[in-house]
């Protein structure tokens, strides 16, 4: 989910990328920095600095890491040295989310996943040596079909939650693809606990679609939050005691009728996330609370390396009003306490999927900003200041 972490038929929101094109992604960069790039943190990086916007204060160097197709929710591995992130590129015959990884000598990402079926949300194992992700290829061999068009017509913008997802963990190279949490509906979405103790995830096995908890061998299952709506795309602060995620917000006085369509939808596979706010709580999904409310939809949050702040993407400041859609993303900082909220980043396009590397220097994240073809959505790597 390209809009939840990132499943590109789902979180990329790709009905809205290509009007972003239009609305002029690189036209108004900032001028070329006075000083030279240093070299690229990695060997696929194009220094890319006229693509930093004014006001886009914390990006002392901008490199462009990938250039075609759809790319994003880039993961760092523990040590720094790699990404693994999701790709799909139909100019590459890519026809759905394949898991790709990215050293830092590569020129070139090389696929991770098997080249079945569909994957999504992929991430480091302790140790760097394997890799998580969802896949469908346990039950669905092929690409699942594409929407129809005239869903989005009268649905509005919704994600597909395939029930076939379930989750697996391969070596490095992609051999040794072994099953780590697999039950009948929707599995995906894990990250892991720093000290590599807990896998957090998204599952849909208590009826509704609820954050769960299992051990590194993808046992010991516990159930996190337990409110009607979608929770999902949650990460652990670097000392592993809390969760940030998102979860589905409904309307005060509006919460019955609002729910009974939310159920309705799942019942079909579907989430509707045009309003998402930030959650914070404890490992255990105890002291729960609302960074916020900011309206709109907010997801992609990820810790600071402090564990004060939390960055994230969000669509709340886009002045559309209904029915328009908010169609600008853009990435935002807020303390964990819900104060200070403070915008990171001022393109006129999708940025999201923000992560820094474990010694803070660099943030990863997509961007269709500069891109050469409409719809296109690239990663890209910050040097932070």
């Amino acid at each position: 989910m390209i809009f939840p972490r990132m499943s590109l038929p789902r979180r990329v929101l790709p009905l809205l990328l290509a009007p972003l094109a239009a609305c002029g992604a690189s036209g108004s960069a900032a001028p070329a920095r006075d000083r030279a790039a240093p070299a690229a943190p990695f060997a696929a990086g194009k220094p890319v600095d006229h693509l930093i916007q004014p006001g886009e204060h914390h990006f002392a160097h901008l490199w462009q890491l990938t250039n075609d197709g759809e790319n994003g929710e880039a993961y760092w591995s523990g040590d720094g040295s790699a990404l693994v992130f999701q790709r799909r590129c139909e100019d590459r015959a890519i026809l759905c989310d394949r898991i790709y990884l990215l050293e830092r000598g590569d020129r070139e990402p090389r696929q991770l996943s098997n080249g079945q079926g569909v994957t999504t949300c992929s991430y480091f194992l302790a140790g760097d040596r394997r890799v998580l992700f969802a896949s469908t290829h346990g039950e669905m061999a092929g690409c699942p079909p594409p929407i129809d068009p005239r869903d989005f017509q009268k649905l509005g913008y919704f994600w597909r939650v395939f029930p076939e997802f379930d989750i697996w963990s391969a070596a490095r190279d992609g051999s040794d693809l072994r099953p780590l949490v697999s039950a009948p509906g929707y599995d995906a979405e894990a990250t892991l606990a720093p000290d590599g103790s807990r896998i957090v995830f998204t599952s849909t096995r208590s009826g509704d679609i609820e954050l769960w908890t299992c051990d590194a061998a993808g046992g010991d299952l516990r159930q996190v939050t337990s409110t009607p709506g979608y929770d999902g795309g949650a990460f652990f602060s670097h000392d592993g005691k809390k969760l940030v995620f998102r979860s589905q917000a409904f309307t005060p006085g509006k919460e019955a009728e609002e729910i009974a369509t939310y159920r309705e939808l799942l019942a079909q596979w579907k989430v509707q996330p045009s309003r998402m706010e930030l959650q914070i709580a404890d490992a255990d999904g105890s002291n729960r609370r609302t960074l916020g409310p900011l309206g709109g939809a907010s997801f992609a949050p990820y810790f600071f390396p402090d564990d004060r702040r939390v960055i994230f993407s969000t669509n709340h400041h886009d002045p559309a009003q209904p029915p328009a859609p908010k169609r600008e993303f853009d990435l935002f900082a807020i303390g964990v306490d819900g104060q200070g909220l403070e915008r990171i980043t001022t393109s006129p396009s999708f940025d999201s999927f923000p992560m820094f590397s474990p010694d803070g220097r660099y943030l990863a994240f997509a961007s269709n900003r500069g891109q050469a073809k409409a719809g296109e959505t690239n990663l890209f790597l910050a040097e932070w200041k």
